[in-house]
Order: structure tokens, then sequence, then C-alpha cells
């Protein structure tokens, strides 16, 4: 469950800066459509990773 705490590097700053630049084109919609739109690269980029890495390793049982 590591990799759920990982935060992606910037992720916060392209949310802002897309809504940012969204609300100064679109207007108010754009404050809820902009972050989605400027961040969606590097969330199908983790997702895309991380599946490919499932794909390479092997699962192990723990332990208890």
């Amino acid at each position: 469950m590591l990799g759920a705490t990982v935060p992606l590097t910037g992720f916060g700053y392209n949310l802002a800066k897309g809504s940012i630049e969204a609300v100064k084109q679109s207007g108010l919609i754009g404050a809820f459509t902009g972050g989605v739109k400027a961040a969606s690269g590097g969330i199908a980029a983790a997702v895309f990773f991380g599946y490919l890495a499932s794909l390479i390793s092997k699962p192990k049982m723990k332990k208890q």
C-alpha cells in the first residue's frame, strides 16, 4: 500500500496552474475542469507505469 501514499511531484502545482488558466479562458467552470485537464498526463503516466510494474513483478504472499 506504499504507492497510495507517494505523491506525484508537482501534482498540486499542475492542478492550480491549470485551474487558473482555465478560469481566464472559460470563466468559473474552468475552476473545475482546468486542473483535471492539466494533471491528466501525470495521472495517466502513474497508472500506466504502475500497471507495467505489476506485470513485471512477481507477487508474494505475506507471512503473518
